[in-house]
């Protein structure tokens, strides 16, 4: 399995690298995508209010150890804001009664109960649920939380597209003939291109518009879905709500899922849904491993009804030694690492830079999260 798992991941850097080149095809950023690249005003408010006519007052900011580089940034972006670092959660409260502001891991319920000055948390993942169910956190009206939603979009959206491109074009069997020396131009059964098939987008935030901008210049047709009513933008065909799901899903030859884990989500796709895909087709989901009910799932894939799956997520998670899904046919699977990337850096560190220049002079951040909605 290990020797099956390294051959795989060689396959995903080449193919990682296919994908870039349909992406540099797409058109030069606008405005809205330059403003998306550094984090989204969607609901931004200010965390700590500061009187323009006083000098910036003295704040502090507990965060987790930072190579000398980042701290200077952090300094020379936010003068007035002293970082204050913690190895553990028992160092970040000790700080707790000065802090203003704290990185979303050490916001324990201990924590916030002992910091009354607090006002903001930066999140380092899309997804909050794990910070949420803090509940001190979520019910406080004080204290602002904010994520890096969009800012793994591109990264994830290679990897979901190279998994893909291991399926349609059965890579695997041709990687296998190369590890064996063999040159073997029947080793694939049945390959197919994507151009003119439809992808359907379940959940058209920062992620889900990145997958949805590669599959359009695959030449797929693109329908989505999104929690709220927007004309759809140049590269999606077809933008229905949420609740048009079961609908949308017997027209999709590859259904990828890019939805936030909430009470909404969680187990959103289970037996009914798979009954409703297209026979033979494919399942993305690079979003939350509960999202999906692993039973349905491995169902779905034993039957032929899905042609195939590409999971960097799954449920439970890590995936433990002799999990159904490790035997599952036409499964890609991988660790949770599609958010890795060296570009993954740079924008979640330039939106953390950002946002701590914002905290520090009152300004409206960015990325705010909706604590009710869970996004």
């Amino acid at each position: 399995m290990m020797g099956s798992m390294a051959s795989s991941a060689s396959i995903l850097v080449r193919f990682a690298a296919a994908v870039l080149l349909v992406a540099a095809a797409a058109a030069p950023l606008s405005a809205a995508r330059a403003q998306e690249a550094i984090g989204s005003e969607r609901g931004s408010v200010v965390a700590l209010p500061v009187d323009p006519s006083l000098p910036l007052p003295r704040l502090v900011y507990v965060s987790p150890p930072l190579s000398a580089a980042d701290l200077a940034a952090c300094r020379a972006a936010a003068p007035n804001v002293e970082m204050h670092i913690a190895r553990t959660q028992a160092e970040a409260l000790r700080h707790a009664g000065e802090a203003h502001a704290a990185d979303a891991r050490f916001a324990s319920a201990a924590f916030l109960e002992a910091a009354p000055k607090l006002r903001w948390v930066q999140a380092g993942s899309a997804g909050v649920e794990r910070y949420l169910a803090v509940g001190e956190l979520r019910s406080s009206e004080q204290v602002v939380l904010t994520n890096m939603k969009g800012m793994h979009g591109p990264a994830i959206a290679d990897h979901a597209f190279a998994m893909l491109l291991m399926l349609t074009r059965d890579m695997r069997a041709y990687d296998a003939a190369q590890q064996a020396g063999r040159w073997d131009r029947g080793a694939a059964e049945a390959p197919i291109a994507l151009h003119g098939r439809t992808m359907l987008v379940v959940g058209l935030g920062g992620i889900g518009s990145e997958i949805a901008r590669r599959a359009h210049g695959f030449g797929m047709k693109v329908v989505a879905t999104a929690r709220t009513e927007r004309p759809p933008p140049a590269y999606v065909d077809r933008l229905e709500l949420a609740g048009a799901l079961d609908g949308l899903l017997p027209q999709a030859d590859v259904v990828a899922i890019a939805v936030p884990l909430t009470a909404e989500t969680e187990g959103l796709f289970g037996a009914k849904q798979f009954a409703l895909m297209k026979e033979g087709s494919y399942l993305i989901n690079i979003a939350r491993g509960r999202v999906c009910e692993t039973d349905a799932l491995v169902a779905a894939l034993q039957s032929g009804r899905l042609a195939g799956a590409c999971l960097d997520v799954t449920d439970p998670e890590p995936l433990p030694a002799g999990h159904p899904l490790w035997k599952a046919p036409n499964l890609v699977l991988t660790p949770h690492v599609s958010s890795f990337a060296q570009a993954t850096e740079e924008r979640t560190h330039a939106l953390q830079i950002e946002n701590l220049r914002r905290f520090a002079r009152g300004l409206p951040l960015l990325n705010v999260v909706d604590k009710q909605a869970g996004y």
